[in-house]
């Protein structure tokens, strides 16, 4: 069962939009704990795997195995990440930028994600 919700949480998880930069919850927020889908609940990121890419939205360079689903976005340029579980769109990842070894980015909009303090 899925949870209801939001004008604003329906705009970037059905529609797939996308949050305003630096306006997120979890854009600079580092607890440990499990970063859930908002709308099914399923386990996504671990916090170990998050980090500040100052990029205004958060971001993490792994994500928990067979949590995410990637496809290539609408706009034929961006792979767009979605929920394996549920399909609801979570933001996009990137490749190569040399933030962290794993040299992966997943930019996930705060809106789209519930968090489980350890």
């Amino acid at each position: 069962m899925y949870k209801k919700l939001t004008p604003e949480e329906q705009y970037v998880i059905l529609h797939k939009g996308t949050e305003a930069p630096f306006s997120g919850e979890f854009e600079n927020f580092f607890e440990e704990g499990i970063y859930h889908c908002k709308q099914c609940n399923q386990k996504l990121y671990d916090s170990k795997s998050k980090f500040h890419s100052g990029c205004g939205w958060a971001s993490f360079d792994d994500c928990l195995q067979g949590a995410i689903k990637e496809q290539l976005d609408a706009d034929g340029r961006r792979m767009e990440i979605l929920c394996a579980n549920c399909g609801g769109h979570l933001g996009h990842i990137f490749l190569g930028e040399g933030f962290t070894p794993k040299n992966t980015r997943h930019c996930v909009n705060s809106i789209a994600l519930i968090f489980e303090k350890k």
